[in-house]
Parts: C-alpha cells; structure tokens; sequence
C-alpha cells in the first residue's frame, strides 16, 4: 500500500462497499433490562443475525467483490479457525470462486463442517492460526490465489465500515459512545473511520480481553506489539498481533480503550441472553461488559450507547462454562471457605447463621464439604448476593459469629478447579452411608433436612450445587448406627424427598470411600 488512506478515503469506500449482496442490515435493538439496570440506554447491534452468525462475511465479501474475474476464476485462500472461513467460504459461494481455507488442526469439527458445508475446500494445517497462515500464504504463492485477510486490508476494512453507517442512520439521536470488540482491528478500523467522518462527538471505544490486548499494548507502545501468548476463552478476538493499517487507523481514530475479564464476559452473555433469548459468543459480549465497567467506572445516568454483537458462533459445550461463572462474574454469587468447628450442630447453626445475615436472607448456591478433620470442618460455599461487593461484608459477618471465613469469590483457582475437587477418600468417615436426594428448590429445604436429622447422625460428606432447575440435585454422607437403622427410615419417610442409596456404588467405593 503506497499512501495511507484517509479518514475520507474510507468514508468513500464504506459509502460505495459491496455487502449487501451476503449481509443483511441488522437489526438495532434495545437492551431494556439492561438499560433500566445500568440507568442508561444501551442499544444491541445484531450482527450475530448475519447468514454466517458474524460480521465477518462484510469485509470479506467487499474484498472478493472488488477482485478481477481473472483473480476470481483462479480463486482466494484465506487462514482462520472461525468466522471470517465462513464469511469466505459463503462469498466465494455467491461469486462462484474456489475458496480454500486453511484451519489449524485443533479447530472444533463443529466449524470446519460449517465452512465445508458452504462450499469451502478445507485444508487443516498446524497447531496454532500462526501455522495455518504461514502455510496459506506458501499456497497463494504457488497456486496464484488471492489472499483474503480477516482484518488487515482496506477493502475489508471498508466492509467492516458498514455497520457505523447502518447504526447513524437506524439512530439518529444522542449517542455518546459506541462499544467495538478488538481482534487484529478490522472491526473497529470500519467503525471508527466512518464515525469519526460522520459524528466525530460520539466516541469509538475498543474492547479487548484482559489476557489478550495487543491492539491496547501497541498503541500504549506507539508500536505494534506481539503477545507470546493470548487466552482463548474469547477465540474471536485471540489475536497475538494486529494488523498495520489496523493498528495505524485505532491509534489515530479510537477515542479509548479497555480490557474485560472472563467472569464480566460471561456475565454479559446472561444480559443479552435475557434481554434477546439470543446466545452471543464471548467475543460477541466484549461490548457489553465494558458497557457495564465504563457505567461503574464513571457513573454515568441517561446516556446512550451502542454495542456491536458481533458473532455468535458459541460452541454449547461452552455454555456450562458460562453459565457457572456469569454469576460470579456479575457478583449476584460469592464464593467463601469456611472453617466450622467439628461438633455436634455447628452445620445446622451455620445454616441458621446463612438466613440471618445482614442484607436479609441468601439462597445457598453450592455447598461442598468433606470431613477431613476431627477438629475442623473445611466447607467450600456459594451464596446469593444482591449486589456487586457484598462478599467481604459476608466474610466478616461469618467472622464475627465464630465461622473464620476465606473470600473467594475473586479466586481463578477456588473458581475453576477447587470448587470441583473437594472431597476424597477420609479415614474419619467410617460406617458411612452415601444418599442422593432430589430437593425441591425453595427456601427451607435444607432445613427441613436438618432439623429432622437425629443429633447423633453425623454429615460427613455434602455436595450441592444449584443447576437452575426448580428442584437440586444433593448428594449426603452420614454416619448412622446399625442401631438407628428403623428410625433413619423413618426420618426419610418423613422427609419425603426423592432419595437413592449409593452406599453400594463402586464410584463411590473407588473415589470417596477410605
């Protein structure tokens, strides 16, 4: 490219881009929960709407567009483990090219069918998207294809562009800030050159992940930055470098930028969840959550902003994921190790202590405990909140009424793994018997449970874990005596909850019985 184009250069380009024939002009639409939570307005650009559920097939179709029908009948090759082969595969397809599209081989087989089936030759080729664009630009070379770059070339830049000019014309009232996930920067490149031709007073702001924002490093460097390596949680946006003209055009046109981490990302997926019933994938919420921080962060009222929902290519084995951490991510959750002292009725006063606390009461959302000490009980806890920082004060409370409390709730390792892993074999847990009982979800089930329970019968194993259903899952371990075998059925009979005996089961015998 010999000279950088302008601000105006780019208006020209997105004004006359080629999109249309593929894309549709998405919907804008409220986010009416969520405004009314953050006390300003926030507008949803749906773009996870398009034919290939991404914004992709914009800047990729613009560039195959403007190629000659001799390129076109030699055909294009592009790298990508995700939405921009797609784009490429369904433009190819519209323009009756050959696509090859090289993908690394641990790309998901859920994406590689999706790019096969829109007529794209896939090739599988390295480890990383580094490898399969090394090995796609060798190809271009010897086969005389023409390279379509998922961000770093006007022609796709421009198409990107697009969707700026679709949102100042379906709202032409006060916008204060438009919110852009950044990958390798064709995104916001568009955006912000059209924006800030068109509507310089509203301010473009780029939204990376906290473990991979090499657009905000390299700007903070004045040069281009490569990460040694990026999280790939949000795998729409790990990019370890980005692009030339990207990183020139976001340096000179994005008014700000910021980082946001899984847990607000995951949490952000629930908000659009609930105010679309649409399942966004985390690159696709990058916008919202750092709506949310700048409204915490400034303390904003009556405003309007606009984020760009820009894919929703989620694979669903993802969204357990999700789903566990949103809460936390937005703090309706907080995570704490309680210490309580091993005897008799400390559980059920600790219960007890859980209803009364300050703030009014909290349902249990996990409770995890194995006995492991003859003098301390080591419990892992979720409980409800009704707002962000209420964990220390919980803590303290717990405290202050005998309970030593460890807030965890900001802990990556309690979070991820050791919320999974309480438990084992104990040799304190002799003569014990293993139940699983299906409570129902209300206040004053667990209780009921214990109240009930005869003050000898000792809990030496819980698992609990609230699943979203009307109803919870609990698995129990208590040690009753031979002799109190009659009134232990009289006390499930009592309870009346659902319940199967596990005491015989050989996972129980191979993992949890000393």
């Amino acid at each position: 490219m010999s000279k950088p184009l302008k601000p105006a250069d780019y208006l020209k380009k997105i004004l006359t881009a080629r999109v249309y024939d593929v894309a549709v002009e998405s919907a804008l639409e409220p986010a009416r929960n969520l405004s009314r939570r953050l006390h300003n307005k926030v507008l949803l650009k749906r773009e996870d709407q398009q034919a290939v559920f991404s914004f992709k097939l914009r800047g990729a179709y613009n560039k195959m567009a403007q190629l000659t029908p001799e390129q076109l009948a030699r055909g294009v090759i592009c790298a990508s483990a995700g939405n921009h082969a797609q784009g490429v595969a369904m433009s190819a397809h519209k323009l009756g090219a050959r696509a090859v599209i090289v993908m690394p081989v641990t790309t998901p087989q859920l994406k590689v069918d999706a790019v096969k089936a829109l007529g794209g030759e896939v090739l599988l080729h390295g480890e990383s998207y580094s490898d399969a664009f090394v090995h796609a630009t060798a190809l271009e070379k010897a086969q005389g294809l023409t390279f379509v770059h998922p961000f770093d070339d006007p022609d796709v830049i421009a198409g990107q562009g697009t969707i700026a000019m679709e949102i100042l014309r379906q709202h032409q009232g006060p916008l204060h800030a438009v919110f852009v996930a950044i990958g390798g920067g064709g995104l916001v490149s568009g955006v912000a050159n059209y924006i800030k031709a068109v509507r310089p007073e509203i301010k473009v702001i780029g939204v990376q992940m906290n473990d991979s924002d090499a657009m905000a490093q390299s700007v903070a460097a004045r040069k281009r930055v490569t990460l040694s390596d990026v999280g790939l949680f949000s795998d729409g946006t790990a990019v370890k470098l980005v692009g030339k003209e990207t990183f020139r055009i976001a340096r000179d046109l994005v008014d700000e930028f910021m980082t946001v981490d899984t847990d607000a990302v995951c949490a952000a997926i629930k908000d659009v969840f609930v105010d679309t019933r649409s399942i966004v994938e985390p690159a696709g919420a990058l916008a919202v959550a750092a709506i949310k921080q700048y409204v915490a962060l400034h303390k904003t009222r009556g405003e309007t902003y606009a984020a760009i929902l820009c894919g929703a290519n989620m694979n669903f084995d993802r969204l357990r994921f999700v789903a566990e951490r949103a809460e936390v991510g937005e703090e309706r959750e907080a995570l704490f190790a309680v210490s309580i002292p091993e005897e008799r009725g400390s559980f059920r006063r600790f219960c007890e202590l859980i209803g009364n606390l300050p703030g009014g009461p909290r349902n249990v959302t996990e409770f995890n405990y194995r006995i492991s000490d003859a003098a301390q009980a080591h419990v892992f806890v979720g409980l409800t909140t009704h707002g962000k920082g209420e964990s220390a004060k919980i803590a303290a409370s717990f405290g202050r009424h005998g309970f030593q409390a460890l807030d965890l709730t900001h802990d990556d390792l309690a979070k991820e793994h050791i919320r999974h892993m309480v438990g084992g074999r104990s040799a304190l847990a002799q003569n014990e018997r293993l139940l699983r009982f299906v409570f129902p979800e209300r206040p004053g089930a667990l209780m009921k449970f214990l109240w009930h329970m005869r003050p000898g019968w000792n809990i030496t194993l819980f698992h609990y874990r609230n699943q979203g259903a009307d109803y919870g899952r609990i698995l129990v371990g208590l040690q009753v005596p031979v002799t109190d075998n009659k009134a232990f059925k009289v006390f499930l009979d009592t309870l009346g909850y659902p319940h199967v005996e596990e005491t015989d089961n050989p996972v129980y015998r191979l993992f949890l019985q000393a």
